[in-house]
């Protein structure tokens, strides 16, 4: 690629950049920071969106709220929110569950840790879920497993394509069997996509664990990941007192998953908009 070529294409990504800062209004506000969950160390939030929205001290990915991440993957102003209205219940009458509850609905300006609608990327339709991790680290109680398997629904009546961009802790706990009764559900959903043989694209982003991977997220036709998620069922040091071995280095992480065959490709997240968009153009 000559010298020309790749500063036009330089430019057009900081121009896009610099729209983008602009669009997005939730975590990366003009004059705020955040602080890296990984180092610890606080970033200015115009910073973190012009380098790709990674730590520019540790290089981790920043954890992503689900309009930002939104943001970035779907064609400006196509997105058609489904779904809302749903309300988290405390089926054990838990009081701290209550108080939780209130606290990430203040922290995500969420009900709960999913959203999903009709949109379109790179001009190709497509039904999108995305999960937000401020949302008590994007647990799937009874509502977010209700969504799912309400945007999968969507995904067969519209006769499009089906993106879920996932990042979880699991299943949470507050909730108890009607949490883990989610999985089955959302399992169980899925075979209307492939019954109707819609495309499934999951993409796995960091953590994807519990429950969650267990299910759904690890259903896809095409699995996608970012670099250095965390994947995986039980956590590493649980598996390590369980099994009293040491695991190799990087166990768990999306490269070594990949390596296994476990997914199918990695995907840089500044490039996730474009592979998204190359994978509906070869299914359509």
């Amino acid at each position: 690629m000559s010298y020309t070529i790749l500063n036009n294409v330089l430019k057009k990504r900081k121009t896009h950049q610099k729209a983008l800062i602009k669009e997005t209004s939730t975590v990366f506000e003009k004059g705020q920071y955040h602080q890296c969950h990984r180092c610890k160390k606080s970033i200015d939030n115009q910073t973190i969106a012009y380098h790709d929205y990674k730590c520019v001290h540790c290089g981790t990915l920043i954890r992503l709220k689900a309009f930002d991440r939104l943001f970035m993957l779907v064609d400006s102003n196509s997105f058609i929110e489904r779904g809302k209205g749903y309300i988290t219940l405390n089926p054990f009458f838990d009081n701290t569950y209550d108080d939780k509850l209130k606290i990430a609905k203040k922290n995500a300006s969420l009900d709960d840790a999913f959203i999903y609608g009709y949109a379109t990327i790179d001009s190709e339709p497509c039904v999108i879920g995305i999960f937000d991790s401020t949302f008590m680290m994007a647990s799937m109680g009874s509502v977010v497993g209700e969504k799912v398997a309400k945007a999968i629904e969507y995904a067969y009546f519209k006769k499009v394509p089906l993106i879920l961009v996932i990042a979880s802790g699991g299943a949470r706990m507050q909730e108890g069997m009607y949490s883990l009764m989610q999985m089955a559900k959302t399992s169980a959903a899925l075979n209307l996509l492939d019954s109707a043989g819609l495309l499934y694209i999951s993409v796995l982003t960091d953590p994807t664990m519990g429950g969650v991977s267990a299910s759904f997220a690890l259903l896809g036709d095409i699995v996608l990941a970012e670099p250095n998620a965390l994947i995986g069922f039980a956590g590493p040091r649980v598996i390590e007192q369980t099994i009293k071995e040491t695991l190799p280095e990087g166990f768990q992480k999306s490269e070594f998953l990949l390596e296994k065959g476990f997914i199918d490709q990695i995907v840089e997240r500044k490039y996730l908009k474009e592979t998204l968009g190359k994978l509906l153009r070869l299914h359509a």
